[in-house]
C-alpha cells in the first residue's frame, strides 16, 4: 500500500490498538448498496488513486489553505484558542489528511478499513479532538460542518481526476466512485457523533 511519507504522526491504520468500529460489515455491505457501489466502482476508485498519487499534497493544500483558510469558523479548528496557528498540528495533520486521500481509493473495504474510519471520526469529536497531537485547540468539529464540507470535497476534486490526460468518461467514472466513497464515509463519519451514551451534542 502506498505511503505519502515514511513517518505520518498519528496515522494508526491497522494497528491492532485501534478501537473496533461499532459498524459492522454487514452495515457497511448495506451502505454500500444504498448508494449503489458496484465492481465498476470499486475499480474506478483504484485509478483514482493512481491519478492522484502525486497530487495528494496539492489536492490537501487546496482544500486547506484556499478554502478552509478563508472560511473562519472552519479554519479555526486548527488554530489555537486563542486564534494563533498552530504550524505543527496542521503540518501532522495534512499528512495524515494526504494519506487519507490514498486509502479512499486504494485500500480495500475490510474490517481494518471500517475501524481507521472510526478513529478518524472520533479525532473530529470530542471524545478524542487534540489529544493524537496534544494541543489545545476547538473541543471538537461540528458533525453539519463535516458534512457540509464533503460536498466541497466532491466538487474540488474532479479537475485532480481530470489532470492525467483521462477521458471524460474516465473521468466522470472516477469521479462518481469517489462521491459514492464520499457518502458511505460521511455516513460512517456520523456513527462516532450518534452514541448515545456520551450525552454529547456535536451536531
Amino acid at each position: 500500500m502506498k505511503r505519502i511519507a515514511d513517518d505520518i504522526p498519528g496515522y494508526t491504520y491497522g494497528s491492532p490498538d485501534a478501537a473496533v468500529s461499532p459498524v459492522t460489515l454487514d452495515d457497511l455491505e448495506r451502505l454500500k448498496l444504498t448508494v449503489g457501489w458496484n465492481d465498476e466502482d470499486r475499480d474506478f476508485l483504484k485509478l483514482a488513486g493512481e491519478v492522484l498519487g502525486d497530487q495528494t499534497r496539492a489536492v490537501v493544500l487546496h482544500w486547506r489553505s484556499r478554502i478552509i483558510a478563508a472560511i473562519p469558523h472552519l479554519a479555526r479548528h486548527f488554530r489555537s484558542l486563542e486564534g494563533l496557528p498552530l504550524p505543527g498540528y496542521l503540518g501532522r495533520s495534512n499528512l495524515r489528511f494526504e494519506q487519507w486521500i490514498l486509502d479512499t481509493c486504494l485500500r480495500p473495504h475490510d474490517q481494518e478499513w471500517l475501524n481507521y474510519q472510526f478513529a478518524i471520526a472520533l479525532r473530529h469529536t470530542g471524545a478524542k479532538k487534540n489529544r493524537t497531537d496534544s494541543v489545545r485547540s476547538t473541543a471538537y468539529v461540528p458533525l453539519s460542518d463535516i458534512l457540509a464540507f464533503f460536498a466541497v470535497m466532491n466538487e474540488s476534486i474532479r479537475p485532480f481526476l481530470a489532470a492525467k490526460g483521462h477521458s471524460n468518461e474516465a473521468v466522470d467514472a472516477m469521479h462518481r466512485a469517489w462521491r459514492k466513497s464520499m457518502h458511505i464515509q460521511s455516513a460512517l463519519m456520523a456513527r462516532a457523533y450518534t452514541n448515545p451514551k456520551n450525552g454529547r451534542n456535536e451536531w
